[in-house]
Order: C-alpha cells, then structure tokens, then sequence
C-alpha cells in the first residue's frame, strides 16, 4: 500500500527529478538504449513500479520480449548489440556502485563504444532511474496503473 505521494508532498522535490528526467531524455542516448538501461536497473533494485513502467515504455517503442525476458541474463546472450552490452555493464556497475566502486576495466570496456559525452549521459541516466527507483520502493509506488508514454510524477 502507497505510504504518501512524494511528489505532492513536496513539488520542489519532483521539480528537481524532473529536471534530471528531462536532461535523461535528451541527453543523447538513443531510446532503446534508454529503457534498457531504465529496466536493467529497476530490476537490480527490485522496484515493481519502475519496471511496469520501463518495461511498457520499451515495448511501444518496439523493443522486443525476447529481449525484455533475458535482459537480466544478457551476458549469455547474443541478443544485444556491443553497445548496448557495454551500456548494461556500466548500468549495473554504477547501480551496485558499494560493491565494486566501478573499475577501471569495466570504465575502459565501456569507453570503448561511448564518447565522453556519452559517458556522462550514460552515468546520469544511471542516476536518475536510481533516484526514481528509491522514491518508488521507499514511498510504495503501486505498480500495473502505469500508461505507456505518459511518465507519471510518481516515477
């Protein structure tokens, strides 16, 4: 059961996320690439509304189930582009940031496919769905009431 609604307790604070969303969306990272990262997160941090949410966006935008069903195994597959590999990696290392502190081997791997640029959009998208995710589990964000392509101010 939902414990308050964040973003109308304190706009101020949705103000902000949604200043970071909003620079997420434009940063430069194609869509695709976007959601997945979106979704790769959510499931490392378990937030039921993120994924819905993350999920639904992906599917309209064409991505596959296929590609949605193996995402949390993605190293034993050959579904994913190298880019895109080099994305998820990044993903989970900055999302489990305490236990590795992001190393040098996986920054390099990563460099690889991603402008410096890139890397900063990459980071902050990374960021931003960590942010999201934390308000979400921690507020008990209902899942299943999400509409593709309408980002609620819940998330």
């Amino acid at each position: 059961m939902r414990r308050l609604n964040y973003g109308a307790v304190d706009p101020a604070a949705m103000k902000a996320m949604m200043g970071l969303e909003e620079y997420a969306h434009h940063s430069g990272i194609e869509a695709s690439l976007f959601e997945l990262i979106k979704t790769r997160a959510s499931q490392i941090n378990g937030c039921a509304y993120c994924l819905d949410m993350h999920t639904k966006d992906a599917r309209q935008a064409g991505e596959t189930e296929q590609r949605l069903y193996c995402l949390p195994a993605w190293r034993e597959t050959n579904f994913y582009t190298e880019r895109e590999r080099a994305a998820l990696e990044w993903t989970e290392s900055v999302t489990l940031i305490s236990q590795n502190h992001v190393p040098d081997s996986i920054y390099n791997s990563v460099k690889k496919h991603f402008t410096d640029k890139e890397m900063v959009a990459l980071t902050m998208i990374v960021i931003a769905i960590n942010g999201w995710n934390r308000l979400a589990i921690s507020f008990r964000t209902e899942a299943g009431t999400y509409q593709p392509g309408k980002h609620s101010s819940n998330s």
